[in-house]
């Protein structure tokens, strides 16, 4: 707990701790609240001065309570808060966007009792949720999450400084659409004035958010994730072009949606878009495709795809013989 709080807040702590954890010892609450068991019972001390009936018994069951049926003023959430929850929730439970979910029911609630602007962007972050985590996703910093939902909200352009996969950093100004969960992941839909074109980037890698005093417009009957959808394989460092021997309706339960736009050619189909990263494109996401296909376009790409050839049929080579003509096993 931070040192420098003052006696009001950590006062409020020790209520908040008394709310949770009725019968919390002296001791208890001094090592929660980081300080001597003299200064916890200060607090407790400053509670009941200000009218909290703090009640306290002995015994190997006893500790200090709030008295039953005490009334306690509403909590109320900053808005980086809130979205923190919020999002916790979301990434520790995906069934929570589930409104028949018991946790989504109660998530609901509290979504509901927020201020109308943070709600509203509370409520999409849910709605938008994917029930399917992603073990490689990394969580977002709730504080830069909490400033691009402040500017989607306000319809305020920002400056964003953006750190991509191989550590290059750039900042970009953007008119920030709309705060998406999808497939694990939380992306900002934008459209970047650096490039001119919708843009989508994944906020944990989002490292600073300036809001600026420009304003913006939504586009006309924008649809968030369908827009996401459409452009997250779009606008990256190096283009790919892979063409499939099956047909469009056989392939597409394989491919992820940054991987690009699927479709039709022929009797099979091309999958056309974007990497900043080839390497993770042909291991992690080509490899796992269990159709045969060629790499049409993208010399980056089809470097990284014949590294995995190599590894492959390096693995299927045969045992080294030793100097003898044998093999290193006894006969």
């Amino acid at each position: 707990m931070p040192t420098d709080l003052s006696p009001t807040a950590r006062a409020l702590r020790a209520l908040e701790i008394l709310q949770i954890r009725p019968g919390t010892t002296a001791d208890e609450l001094a090592e929660r609240l980081g300080v001597t068991e003299r200064a916890a019972r200060r607090y407790v001390g400053i509670l009941r001065e200000a009218g909290v009936p703090v009640e306290s018994t002995r015994g190997p069951h006893g500790g200090y309570r709030l008295r039953r049926g005490t009334k306690l003023p509403p909590v109320v959430f900053t808005e980086a808060e809130a979205l923190g929850l919020v999002m916790a929730v979301l990434d520790g439970q995906p069934t929570a966007a589930d409104v028949d979910d018991l946790v989504g029911s109660a998530l609901g609630k509290v979504i509901q009792a927020l201020p109308e602007t943070v709600g509203r962007q509370a409520a999409a972050l849910r709605e938008h949720a994917s029930a399917a985590p992603d073990r490689y996703s990394a969580p977002p910093d709730p504080a830069i999450t909490s400033a691009l939902v402040a500017a989607v909200a306000a319809r305020r352009r920002v400056l964003i400084t953006y750190r991509n996969e191989s550590g290059n950093e750039w900042e970009a100004e953007v008119d920030p659409w709309a705060v998406v969960t999808r497939y694990g992941r939380w992306y900002l839909l934008c459209h970047s004035h650096r490039a001119d074109a919708i843009r989508t980037y994944r906020v944990d890698r989002v490292r600073a958010v300036q809001q600026t005093t420009h304003r913006f417009e939504l586009p006309d009957g924008l649809d968030p994730v369908a827009a996401l959808e459409e452009h997250l394989g779009v606008g990256w460092e190096f283009s790919t072009r892979v063409v499939f021997d099956a047909p469009p309706a056989e392939v597409a339960p394989w491919i992820h949606p940054p991987m690009g736009r699927l479709e039709p050619s022929g009797d099979g189909c091309v999958l056309v878009g974007s990497t900043n990263n080839p390497a993770m494109y042909a291991q992690e996401w080509l490899a796992t495709v269990p159709f045969a296909f060629r790499v049409d376009g993208g010399q980056e790409l089809r470097a990284a795809v014949a590294t995995v050839a190599t590894r492959f049929t390096a693995a299927l080579a045969a045992p080294a013989s030793n100097d003898s003509g044998h093999t290193d096993k006894e006969a």
